[in-house]
């Protein structure tokens, strides 16, 4: 309840504070329930969050807030926090390598330290943010490698929660291309807002801002800003009208089909200052048009003879193999200036998408695989990753030069990758900074021919392949240079399946779908190729010999259980040294692994054996009647079963076995000893030479299983788990019952046969 007024009260202020009077401002508030944080060791260890920042939001805010619970003792710690629009935030806290050819952007992160109080609330404010898909992911430091067993591990816990709050307005006012508008701002916190719609193959923008009222010889007291933040460098450009004659703010390579916030603020508080704003937007490169069925059916079977077909309520796309080349460039300000070349300005590919699975699909040019370019006319692919789902993977770019075609064996092919926003132009730069976001590039030549480029998390957006021709000289020297190429494109899951030393899982937060690698072997890393900690091929078998072999210490066991005739407990023996072996032989984290059954399978049958030698040793020590100990061997592995499958690794199920056949045994041994009026057993030499070790290698086993594992001496605890398990049940085995036939049978095999009376007639 507390919390919820707190929540209240913040909402509140925070509509208060943002009111205005020329704009309509409505408020929007969203939340996520606590989670659980964890201490990282891959990126299945992040919380992730994700948040709808709605269109046309001026102002949002962020609540963040970590608290801990349980021991009071848990001491001092932080809790890392990554955002970025757009896709799940690309990380790495534990400085690994990235595989090669990996471009991205580190995302923004901020760190929170818990108080005395074991709570934290931070803010985050964020004006003009972009529109869509907002993700937060959060994890506590690095994992220290120690194996806590369910029930034993820490009592600290640390939960995360993120709301946000938006300020939006359901009116800014629409920039329309060539037509000034008369505006002003009143104070610093009410800025002027306005927008305009990017269309496709739109080039150029010029927002320019005249008839100031507070004009100076230095300039108009306003920042003049175009562009959303996304908290990454450049994702916004302000210009200080200040000390700017001439306030005008150009931008090229826009993102298509998306609105553009333009927003004006006073640099001095309470001083209304009144302008005229206009904006010009030149489109250029506009494909040409064969109507609506002309070229579309010949593109994917080359000739509409006798062809039957069927028409349906449904829209065709337009023919874009073939460019416009006689004007490049229409001003829409309702003139139009024609500008004639040679050649078209932009080669464009139709680009289909196949999906194959789950954030996997791959993309193809429809005409053909080959694609000529030039140092003219640059080459422009289409990659719909217009889906959220598509986010969650790896988006790979796969290049291949053909170097006999290459004219001018000097130049470099450069390759630009951006979203939204293409490059539409070869004007001899090699960079691929777009107008408000940094592309990723990769170049070719005649001496590395091919060139591979990785995307971890793309954006879900439209992605834009340019390859673009450089000459070595200046471009209006260098003359044509052409050359052909082969592209392909592919969204994975990840990178190469994560590799020989990786695990490739899908994860889920909110229904959203996200893949990332689990790393064996000591390999980190992205996709598992950080080989900084990676173990040996040696180390790996070593590991694998020891968890194996070390199972072999139960053949003197089964070999005591036989001799003293209890072959129901040599069974269970003969079944846990089986599956235990086997078991640990299919989980190595390496290629040392031989699986005879499915790896589940296999773990299931261990942890039932496991538990169940412990179940029936100490009944067996018990020395109740024969009747009621298979009946509670019988019942108690049935029960065993049921609880492994419910929480295969509970703490109950070793404890609560454990300790009901420990107050069996007690009981009896009590009911004897009041019985016999002398302490049970008897005999001094069982309990110093058996009872006693028995129970301290189990004691001891058990504090090297809960206390003592790590992932670095994993192989040897558990393996010194085994032999103190197989030592510890040798010694604590009663002895054989000299009242007892052979083999524990105490009756015959067969009954006696007995002969009918005569009857009489």
């Amino acid at each position: 309840m507390k919390d919820r007024i707190v929540s209240g009260l913040i909402f509140t202020v925070f509509i208060t504070s943002c009111a205005a009077n020329d704009l309509t401002y409505v408020s929007e508030y969203s939340s996520v329930v606590p989670q659980k944080l964890d201490s990282y060791s891959w990126y299945g260890n992040v919380r992730l969050a994700l948040f709808k920042v709605p269109e046309d939001t001026v102002l949002v805010r962020w609540l963040l807030t970590v608290s801990q619970r349980g021991d009071s003792d848990c001491g001092n710690t932080y809790i890392t926090i990554h955002i970025r629009a757009g896709a799940p935030p690309v990380i790495n806290p534990l400085q690994t390598e990235f595989p090669m050819h990996t471009a991205f952007d580190i995302a923004y992160n901020l760190t929170l330290t818990l108080n005395s109080n074991g709570q934290n609330l931070t803010f985050l404010n964020l004006t003009n943010p972009v529109a869509g898909e907002w993700f937060m992911a959060a994890h506590l430091p690095k994992h220290d490698g120690k194996i806590e067993q369910k029930g034993f591990s820490s009592q600290c816990l640390y939960l995360f929660q993120s709301q946000m709050f938006v300020r939006k307005v359901i009116d800014i006012p629409i920039l329309v291309p060539g037509v000034a508008v008369q505006n002003g701002v009143s104070s610093s916190d009410r800025p002027a807002l306005f927008k305009i719609y990017i269309p496709n193959y739109a080039v150029d923008l010029s927002v320019q801002l005249t008839n100031c009222t507070q004009w100076t010889a230095g300039g108009c007291p306003v920042l003049l800003t175009v562009g959303s933040a996304t908290l990454l460098p450049g994702s916004t450009k302000t210009l200080n009208c200040s000390w700017s004659i001439n306030c005008t703010v150009e931008l090229q390579f826009l993102p298509w089909q998306n609105w553009v916030r333009v927003t004006v603020e006073s640099i001095n508080a309470n001083m209304p200052v009144s302008f005229q704003i206009k904006a010009d937007l030149t489109v250029g490169c506009k494909p040409h048009t064969a109507g609506l069925f002309g070229g579309f059916f010949t593109n994917f079977n080359g000739n509409t003879t006798n062809q039957s077909a069927i028409n349906v309520n449904t829209s065709f796309p337009v023919d874009n193999l073939t460019l416009l080349d006689d004007t490049t460039k229409v001003k829409l300000d309702n003139k139009t200036t024609n500008t004639l070349l040679p050649t078209p300005c932009l080669l464009s590919q139709s680009m289909f998408r196949e999906d194959l699975d789950v954030v996997s699909a791959r993309f193809a040019v429809i005409t053909k695989p080959n694609f000529t370019i030039s140092s003219i006319t640059p080459a422009l692919f289409s990659l719909n990753l217009n889906r959220i789902a598509d986010s969650g993977g790896t988006l790979t770019l796969d290049l291949r030069l053909n170097k006999t075609s290459l004219t001018n064996e000097n130049s470099t092919i450069v390759a630009c990758l951006n979203a939204r926003s293409p490059i539409m132009t070869n004007n001899g730069t090699e960079t691929c900074s777009t107008a408000f976001s940094q592309g990723y590039s990769t170049k070719l030549n005649i001496t590395s021919p091919e060139a591979t480029l990785y995307i971890p998390f793309p954006e879900s957006a439209w992605w834009y392949l340019s390859i673009l021709l450089v000459c070595p000289e200046n471009i209006s020297e260098c003359g044509e240079v052409s050359g052909t190429a082969l592209a392909a494109a592919e969204l994975r899951a990840c990178i190469n399946d994560c590799g020989t030393y990786g695990e490739c899982r899908m994860l889920r937060s909110y229904g959203y779908l996200y893949a990332a690698c689990v790393c064996k072997a000591g390999w980190g890393g992205w996709s598992c190729t950080d080989e900084t900690t990676a173990q040996s091929y040696g180390r790996q078998l070593l590991a694998a010999l020891l968890l194996t072999l070390s199972n072999l210490l139960f053949i003197p066991l089964i070999v005591v259980a036989v001799y003293r005739h209890f072959i129901v407990e040599a069974s269970v023996y003969t079944f846990t040294m089986f599956f235990s072996t086997f078991y640990h032989a299919c989980d190595q984290p390496g290629i040392t692994v031989m699986c005879i059954m499915e790896y589940d399978t296999l773990q299931y049958c261990d942890f039932l054996g496991s538990v169940s030698s412990i179940w029936v040793t100490i009944l067996c020590m018990a020395r109740v009647k024969d009747i009621l100990k298979y009946m509670l061997f019988m019942l108690g592995c049935l029960i065993i079963a049921m609880s492994m499958q419910l929480d295969r690794r509970g703490l109950w199920n070793m404890l609560g076995p454990s300790l009901f056949a420990l107050i069996t045994m007690v009981a009896a041994w009590t009911y004897r000893g009041v019985k016999r009026r002398h302490c049970y057993p008897s005999s001094w030499k069982r309990w110093v030479f058996f009872l006693i070790p028995g129970l301290a290698t189990a004691i001891i086993g058990l504090c090297v299983y809960v206390f003592a594992e790590t992932d670095d001496n994993y192989y040897y605890t558990h393996s010194l788990w085994h032999i103190m398990v197989a030592t510890s049940a040798a010694f604590l085995l009663p002895p054989r019952d000299k009242h007892r036939k052979p083999w524990g049978l105490s009756q015959r095999f067969f009954c006696r046969s007995v002969m009918p009376l005569p009857t009489s007639r």
